[in-house]
């Protein structure tokens, strides 16, 4: 069902994939020209429209409504998560399988090893469009719209080099990322464009983030689907942090604090409004409309609600009646305390133990909308066809609009998705500062979790999944991180950045049988998470005669042994 090959997806695409020729292709709605980016009245809002209109809502990949993973950047986050440990992509309908079975579709010849470098490159075009268009006598608007671009082209950047590449920066600034394209790169210099190193891609970058808080210092954003001045903060803090350069990190994670507050418990656990609306902890977001293609068409099955929101009663929707709902991981929820007000947008694995089917009910109704039968029978059937129970669902991602969302799939998954909360920026603050003095650090890392458990105690979050080159106080901070960023995206950057292994089998693992996988050593590059993190480039890019492609991702042949807790 799912094996797209390549040969079909060139011809969906227009022709062609390569990043030299980005111009023959552009995904719905998002093509510009120089007419719209400068001449034409209200030409910011042109900008803003263009650089972001496909990040959510649009078929981005192949333009059809048959590609469940093809719902714009949220996407993202799923594929990066289902790769590591925390997030069980399970389900014999989950469309993130394979990315969490290490499929042979993240290898040549497939749609799903296309779809990051194809989809990435052309946002960077997008920026890259309207950078090329950029003149010494710019109005105001115009040079706001290339702090848009510049900004928008970093965000882009941080994330496909970190997919692509096979150490992290803080492991090896001369490992290679990807090729970098500029609005100056000729197609002929396409030809021969190596793959940038760690190194010279983040100074890339930041040199792009430092254009653009130049450039939008006086920028007054619509709404928080609009990147602005806090957002380039925070894109700042996050660079700083993947490249080692602590002060930095830090003073930037503060200066992006600013306006913003964490979300307290009610909002976090809220049944109605869950990770579903901006509120004021949410710094940049999406959304996806009723009038969205991957709303409105395919019964709005193609979409972020119906792969990450349950309880909808319509029919509709691959977490809530497919089978193809996520998990969080057993073990990290064992080790979430009961005080946490965070363990209890997952269910409690006990309820599978319950004895009749009206206790498990019954119990479900703790996590539902409403305190009625109906919307934890949903729950209850989502887990069924899962084939394991209800234990570790995920009820952090609501749909919206009350009763009316939950039996129309239209109305309720078109949602709100984070792509930057302050929660984030203070785990940074906290990190970087524990990493010039540990007891600053500390103090932070305490701050921050005690307005999540009231009962939080320092230490007992540090396990080392193999590598025990961190200390116990990154360690723990890296808890926090998969607890409070769970589902967001975070995974994989985290792992490599900490060089961890994953640990799926243990006595007690949800994980599927099969894909129990250890990575507890290190490899001959010294890393100890797994090759399969390492995307494989398209064949379509094999005219770039300087590149040097990653291995094929290949999944392990069996099981790992039981890892002893």
């Amino acid at each position: 069902m799912k094996k797209v090959f390549s040969n079909i997806a060139v011809l969906l695409l227009g022709g062609t994939l390569l990043t030299g020729c980005m111009e023959e292709f552009s995904p719905q709605n998002s093509t510009i020209t120089a007419q719209q980016a400068f001449d034409a009245p209200g030409s910011l809002n042109n900008f803003v429209s263009a650089l972001n209109s496909t990040l959510a809502g649009e078929f981005v990949y192949g333009g059809k409504s048959d590609l469940v993973w093809d719902f714009g950047y949220p996407s993202f986050f799923l594929q990066r998560d289902a790769m590591g440990n925390d997030f069980v992509a399970q389900g014999t309908n989950n469309w993130f399988s394979s990315w969490y079975e290490v499929s042979n579709e993240l290898g040549p010849g497939f749609a799903v090893c296309q779809v990051p470098w194809t989809v990435y490159y052309q946002w960077i075009k997008n920026c890259n469009t309207v950078l090329g268009q950029t003149r010494d006598d710019a109005t105001t608007e115009q040079k706001q719209a290339s702090g848009l671009a510049h900004a928008y082209r970093a965000m882009f950047y941080m994330d496909i080099a970190r997919m692509y590449a096979p150490q992290s920066y803080g492991q090896n600034k001369e490992a290679p990322t990807v090729p970098i394209i500029t609005d100056s790169t000729t197609n002929a210099a396409t030809l021969n464009n190596p793959r940038a190193t760690n190194a010279v891609m983040w100074n890339f970058i930041l040199n792009d983030l430092d254009k653009a808080e130049v450039e939008l210092a006086d920028f007054k954003r619509a709404d928080k689907y609009q990147l602005d001045l806090s957002v380039v903060y925070g894109l700042k803090a996050r660079a700083y942090l993947e490249t080692e350069q602590w002060a930095k990190a830090e003073e930037y994670a503060k200066k992006a604090q600013q306006g913003y507050t964490m979300m307290d418990s009610q909002q976090y656990t809220d049944k109605n409004l869950g990770f579903n609306t901006p509120n004021a902890s949410w710094m940049f977001a999406v959304k996806y409309d009723q009038e969205d293609p991957c709303i409105r068409l395919n019964d709005g099955d193609t979409s972020w609600g119906s792969v990450m929101t349950l309880e909808s009663t319509s029919g509709m929707g691959y977490a809530s009646n497919y089978g193809g709902a996520n998990k969080i991981d057993h073990h990290l929820y064992n080790t979430i305390p009961n005080t946490d007000i965070r363990k209890k947008v997952f269910i409690d694995f006990s309820i599978d133990s319950l004895e009749s089917t009206d206790d498990k009910v019954n119990a479900l109704k703790a996590y539902a909308y409403k305190d009625s039968v109906v919307y934890a029978e949903s729950i209850w059937n989502s887990g069924q066809q899962n084939g394991d129970g209800v234990g570790g669902l995920s009820v952090k991602f609501r749909a919206i609009g009350g009763d009316g969302g939950r039996a129309n799939e239209h109305v309720g998954f078109a949602v709100s998705v984070p792509l930057m909360r302050v929660e984030e920026m203070k785990l940074i603050e906290a990190e970087a500062a524990g990493r010039q003095n540990e007891a600053r650090g500390i103090q932070l890392l305490t701050a921050f979790a005690t307005a999540r458990d009231p009962h939080y105690v320092y230490g007992k979050h540090n396990e080392a999944y193999g590598n025990s080159s961190t200390s116990a106080f990154v360690n723990e901070v890296w808890w926090q991180r998969r607890v409070e960023l769970w589902g967001e995206g975070f995974a994989t950057f985290d792992i490599k950045r900490l060089n961890k292994g994953i640990i799926r089998s243990y006595p007690g693992t949800n994980h599927t049988k099969g894909f129990r996988w250890n990575t507890l050593t290190p490899n001959d590059k010294g890393s100890y998470f797994p090759d399969w993190m390492n995307l494989y480039i398209i064949d379509t890019e094999k005219y770039n005669t300087a590149l040097e492609n990653n291995p094929t991702p290949v999944a392990p042949t069996k099981d790992s042994p039981e890892y002893n807790w």
